[in-house]
């Protein structure tokens, strides 16, 4: 007899990711390894998320559910949401437009649920780019997705690890876009959003450093005068709104300074910015949160892995780091 397991509040909402990579298999691997926490369900394809058990050679089964509410919390039981149908799973490791549909459905299908308040949060699992355009889905991520769902709200993405976190104030543009779409109302947001993030992690008065755009941040105007003109201004704005902000700091030395403990958060202007250094400290403990949400969304800090995709090497551990974060945001707990 299969072991009932008692969930005290509503399920998160773990979506399979883009089929053709590692998304379904960190997935069955999360719930293979943790079989005392299971009060979990999984948005995406049935036949996928078998393959995905059967890959692993796991007894475990499917159940197919069209609510959170059917799910079964039982010891073997992978509870699966279904959102869509493949006559056969699409092949591993490559782009296609059906991965990309299937990937996104799962996406919306979450975000219904998260609305209607039937899930206590999202974790995502990796999506492909270039599977979302084959489809004609011209997004360049999950976030652009969620803040247009989410009625167009200020977001922006957290990057964290057990050493620093990372708001950034641009996402997903080429570098020359960055530049531009970093003024005033952007830098206030991301100062903004990054201070809420870090309280809800636990952090009473967040101390944020917002790192500045050109080398030196700006040396005094000598590189640039972004610092002076844009973003000093909104630092200082941001401490005439009680937030504990400060910079333009140099970006080479701040995210160093932020792991010494000198700083709760850092603003950084571009993508790479922020990623790199995070990313350089490790994937596995990497997660991606985004903030502005009217509901709870972590993800790991990965891709999709095409590369290792189908072949039962895939680390679930940065997907597990992403849905401890999501359990402990929706309980106030800190980080």
């Amino acid at each position: 007899m299969m072991e009932k397991i008692f969930c005290p509040a509503l399920p998160l909402a773990v979506t399979m990711g883009d089929p053709a990579g590692i998304g379904p298999e960190i997935i069955v691997r999360m719930f293979l390894r943790r079989p005392q926490q299971r009060c979990w369900i999984v948005v995406g394809d049935p036949l996928v998320m078998h393959q995905a058990l059967t890959a692993l050679n796991s007894s475990a089964s499917v159940r197919q559910i069209a609510t959170p509410a059917e799910a079964r919390f039982e010891d073997g039981v992978l509870n699966v949401l279904v959102s869509s149908e493949c006559a056969e799973p699409p092949p591993v490791g490559q782009v296609s437009a059906e991965s990309g549909r299937a990937a996104y459905t799962a996406i919306m299908t979450a975000i219904r649920l998260a609305k209607a308040g039937t899930i206590r949060g999202v974790v995502t699992a990796p999506i492909h780019k270039e599977a979302l355009a084959a489809a004609g889905l011209h997004y360049p991520g999950h976030t652009e997705i969620l803040a247009e769902q989410a009625g167009g709200v200020d977001v922006a993405m957290m990057l964290a690890n057990e050493d620093i976190r990372v708001v950034l104030v641009t996402i997903h543009c080429s570098l020359r876009d960055a530049i531009q779409r970093a003024d005033f109302p952007a830098q206030t947001a991301a100062i903004r959003l990054a201070h809420t993030g870090a309280r809800a992690l636990g952090i009473g008065r967040p101390r944020v450093a917002v790192a500045g755009l050109n080398p030196h941040a700006g040396e005094g105007g000598l590189f640039g005068d972004e610092e002076t003109h844009i973003i000093g201004p909104a630092v200082a704005q941001a401490r005439r709104e009680g937030i504990d902000a400060s910079g333009p700091w140099p970006g080479d030395t701040v995210f160093m300074q932020a792991r010494e403990r000198r700083f709760d958060v850092v603003v950084a202007q571009y993508h790479d910015q922020g990623l790199i250094p995070i990313k350089y400290m490790g994937l596995a403990q990497g997660v991606n949160i985004t903030l502005g949400l009217p509901f709870t969304r972590t993800s790991p800090d990965h891709g999709t892995a095409f590369d290792i995709a189908g072949r039962g090497v895939a680390d679930p551990s940065s997907l597990e780091t992403a849905f401890d974060y999501a359990l402990r945001l929706t309980n106030g707990a800190s980080v």
